[in-house]
């Protein structure tokens, strides 16, 4: 696999990474993302240590990205209770037409 070197800065700290070419846009959006987010929780809370804000950040999107992983849990389980009826539903009328 390719890789390609990319600087992302982050609070005017730069970093320096090895990521696929495919992975550039993607990483640079998070990267202008996290900043921003950053500069927000700053200017909210003036003056905390960027380890804070980034820590704040962190916390900010894992805690959206569970909520969105039970979102999807919990339609995956919809989805097959809805699946399991169309195939009790498809059982039924393939074995009423076996049956004529």
């Amino acid at each position: 696999m390719d890789s390609i070197s990319v600087t992302v800065n982050i609070l005017e700290r730069s970093y320096k990474l090895m990521i696929a070419p495919q992975d550039e846009t993607r990483l640079r959006n998070a990267a202008a993302y996290i900043d921003a987010q950053a500069r927000m929780f700053k200017k909210q809370f003036s003056h905390r240590d960027n380890q804070d804000l980034l820590a704040m950040v962190a916390l900010m999107q894992v805690t959206e990205l569970t909520k969105t992983k039970d979102s999807l849990q919990y339609k995956d389980s919809q989805l097959i209770e809805k699946l399991t009826e169309i195939d009790a539903v498809l059982e039924k009328n393939l074995h009423r037409s076996e049956d004529k």
